[in-house]
């Protein structure tokens, strides 16, 4: 009887787990990129409201798209608000505004070796791992990743002589294979790619054309690698590494979430040194995404446009700290929209 009570006593929690609903949660809603569209009219498309499980996206892109002055939207949920809930982020790209040009995709047949993707593929599986066991830091002093995970460095130490060997093959994959996942993989090793002026230019080029990939995870890595090779180039002058701000200023305009925070961390780093016409660039090419990425609920991920709105306006990085300290971002952002605001 005691076996069986245990038993039914057991199948009667899974029943009661079963019945609760586990579905993300929306914590916070960001609209970013609608400047002329009615954001209630954005936010009616969606659907949804903080507390609400999380829309299907398709169906919610397909809604906002045929909101009128929507050329196209984007999706994603990004952890975490308060309580673990999920920020969802809808990203628009408005008639008339910049407008990212992709490459056309590549139709080549052209892939990795073997040995060299299925060492990729394994450190994915490694990577998740150390997610999971907070064992994810990342050391890029030498131009490249090297993870504090153990069974990750084995792979990506290994990736050295196998980058040497085979880099006009990854620049080919880069540009000319029709998969995508091939793509990505020869865009995250290409950092393992020898140095020297030659090569390193060699390398960074290949990157900064990936940025122009159709697909999101192919530029996401590429960025990753190029913040990995600007790293190591400051560490390192002989290597002469040279990174041109150009798509990077482009990406700003993205509809991808990912694309403009990883593009703002990384003009952050190539503004350190004040150069005017990074600045210049990007308040000709994106302001308004500026402005609106550091205006982010989320502090940490306003934090990169934040310090690029305070250089273009031309604060030290004193002044910076502190209004970012006193939370007090509207006095700066209000003074590049043109809508002045005195400071406190």
């Amino acid at each position: 009887m005691f076996v069986l009570g245990s038993v039914l006593v057991c199948r009667a929690e899974v029943a009661s787990t079963q019945a609760v609903d586990i579905s993300p949660r929306i914590g916070i809603i960001e609209v970013f990129g609608a400047g002329k569209i009615s954001g209630q009219k954005i936010r009616a498309a969606i659907g949804a409201n903080p507390g609400d499980a999380l829309p299907p996206s398709e169906a919610t892109e397909d809604r906002i798209n045929k909101v009128p002055g929507v050329l196209a939207s984007r999706l994603v949920a990004v952890c975490c608000a308060s309580g673990g809930k999920m920020i969802l982020y809808v990203g628009i790209e408005e008639r008339d505004e910049p407008h990212l040009e992709f490459h056309p995709t590549p139709t080549g047949e052209v892939k990795l070796p073997d040995f060299i993707y299925d060492d990729y593929l394994s450190l994915l599986e490694t990577v998740e791992g150390s997610i999971r066991g907070n064992n994810a830091d990342e050391d890029f002093t030498n131009g490249y990743s090297l993870m504090a995970d153990p069974y990750a460095r084995v792979f990506q130490k290994g990736f050295i002589p196998e980058v040497e060997g085979n880099l006009l093959l990854l620049d080919q994959v880069l540009r000319q294979s029709s998969d995508p996942e091939q793509r990505a993989a020869a865009a995250y090793l290409m950092q393992y790619g020898p140095r020297g002026v030659r090569k390193s230019k060699f390398i960074v080029d290949a990157l900064q054309y990936a940025l122009r990939d159709q697909e999101d995870v192919v530029r996401k890595n590429a960025l990753r690698a190029l913040h990995a090779v600007y790293v190591g180039g400051k560490l390192h002058p002989e290597q002469e590494v040279v990174i041109e701000p150009t798509w990077l200023v482009e990406l700003l305009n993205s509809v991808v979430w990912s694309d403009r925070r990883s593009a703002a961390q990384e003009l952050v780093n190539l503004t350190e040194d004040r150069n005017q016409d990074t600045l210049n660039l990007i308040r000709e090419r994106a302001l308004s995404a500026i402005l609106d990425m550091a205006r982010w609920q989320t502090l940490d991920h306003a934090l990169p446009a934040f310090i690029l709105a305070g250089r273009i306006a031309g604060m030290d990085e004193k002044e910076i700290k502190d209004d970012w300290s006193n939370n007090d971002r509207e006095a700066v952002l209000s003074e590049l929209s043109g809508k002045k605001k005195h400071r406190k």
